[in-house]
This record gives structure tokens, C-alpha cells and sequence, in this order.
């Protein structure tokens, strides 16, 4: 290899370094910015196949979290152990202060669509999905949970991004689960 050409290797090598240090910065100490203090959250719509989930108070988008699904995203939950994080309408319907995965916001799955269609399959339909944080030996994660869909069908956040979502969601609040397209 010729001197020039160890010179643009080296170069190239700094320069993605560069990038990628930059990219690992911004992605776990950047802050994100607060729900707006007194806002009564109205609506949650997942969309999957972007991974993100987004607050709506009177019809507009008031902020959107990044988050990480069931093992296995690509269409709706229909049986316990599928790994699918669910599809369709439903509501929150508790709050766990005594989470293993920090806090949580439950969500009303299975509805009786769900339940029609494990039965005709002769399946249990499962159930127990939550909008979660981190465990603490996970914790230190943070961010870059959402790396990979990791969850057994629920949807995670971070453990700072539940904690706001637990003070400002409210039992009864409608959450759509828009499906992987």
C-alpha cells in the first residue's frame, strides 16, 4: 500500500470516528424537551412501524418518544408468547409505581376481538402489556435500548420518559397502535 494511500485510509478512519462519536454524544446526552407543564394528554398513537409513539392533548401532536417493541414487531399480538406488541385500539387502563421495569402505564389488551381470535386457534390470548421503562440492571442503557426491539410485546421508553409519561397520562386516555406497514 502506497503512502498516499495509507494517508486517505487514515483520514477516513478519522473521519468516521469522528462522525460516529459525534452520533453516540447526541444520542445519549442530548436532552429532549419536556411535556408542557398543565397539559392534559387526550390520545397515544404507536405507530410501529416507525417506533415512535406520540402524545396528542386537543388534537395536536404535543411530543413523540422514540421506543422499542415486542421481540418480534411485525404484525398484531395474538397469542401469549407471540413476542408482538398488539394492534388496534385500546386504553390505559392502570399505573404500577412497583414496576421491575422502573414504572409502567398498562394497556387494555386483550379487547374482545383479541379474545375471538386466540380462541378460534385454540390459543391463550395473553395479556399483561405495558408501556414501560428500563429494568435497573438495565437502566444505564438509557437510550440506546431502542436499538433493538427487546420487549415481550409491551413498549419501552426510557426510564426518564416513563416517569414523565406516568404523571401526565391518565388512566382511561386512548392509546392506537397503528400496525408495522
Amino acid at each position: 500500500m502506497s503512502k498516499n494511500s495509507k494517508k486517505k485510509l487514515f483520514f477516513l478512519a478519522l473521519i468516521i470516528s469522528i462522525i460516529f462519536l459525534y452520533e453516540v454524544i447526541v444520542f445519549r446526552f442530548y436532552p429532549e424537551s419536556s411535556l408542557p407543564d398543565s397539559i392534559k394528554i387526550d390520545k397515544i398513537v404507536l405507530t410501529k412501524s416507525k417506533r415512535n409513539m406520540t402524545l396528542f392533548a386537543n388534537g395536536k401532536s404535543i411530543k413523540t418518544y422514540r421506543v422499542s417493541l415486542g421481540k418480534t414487531p411485525i404484525g398484531a399480538k395474538r397469542v401469549q408468547g407471540d413476542h408482538k406488541t398488539p394492534e388496534g385500539i385500546y386504553k390505559i387502563n392502570g399505573k404500577n409505581g412497583r414496576s421491575n421495569f422502573h414504572l409502567n402505564l398498562g394497556i387494555s389488551y386483550p379487547n374482545e376481538l383479541d379474545k375471538q381470535k386466540a380462541d378460534s386457534i385454540g390459543k391463550p390470548v395473553g395479556g399483561d402489556i405495558k408501556i414501560h421503562g428500563l429494568a435497573p440492571e438495565y437502566a444505564y442503557l438509557g437510550k440506546f435500548h431502542r436499538l433493538k426491539d427487546w420487549t415481550d410485546g409491551c413498549i419501552a421508553v426510557t426510564n426518564s420518559e416513563i416517569e414523565e409519561l406516568y404523571q401526565n397520562i391518565a388512566i382511561g386516555t386512548v392509546i392506537e397502535i397503528r400496525p408495522v406497514v
